[in-house]
């Protein structure tokens, strides 16, 4: 069984033309929609958007492993396992809330 756990190897993974054919059909099984914001009562899709200072579609959605693919690597091709969702939910799964306001831990604290 292959092993995903440095970043070489789910370079190697994610660049591999199985995973690209993939990542598209599940894309266009899911009708291009973010399904955690489905399942939350939002419409998210993939505007097609173009990014010019990258040169390229800006990524809104990705194909998220359900059971992550380095605890689970039997289930790297496993349909049943993957869903498609917005980066900024992909981010929120795994704790990279990065534009994110964190609370002010003082906004209860006396005032003088």
């Amino acid at each position: 069984m292959k092993e995903y756990k440095t970043k070489e190897q789910k370079r190697k993974f994610y660049d591999s033309g199985e995973w690209k054919q993939l990542r598209s059909k599940i894309k266009k099984r899911d009708n291009y929609e973010c399904q955690e914001c489905k399942r939350n009562g939002f419409v998210r899709i993939d505007t097609n958007e173009y990014s010019e200072s990258a040169r390229r579609k800006k990524i809104q959605l990705v194909v998220h492993h359900i059971k992550e693919l380095e605890h689970h690597p039997e289930l790297a091709l496993d349909e049943d396992n993957l869903e498609t969702v917005c980066v900024d939910c992909h981010n929120k799964e795994h704790g990279r809330d990065f534009g994110k306001k964190q609370p002010n831990k003082w906004q209860h604290d006396e005032k003088w």
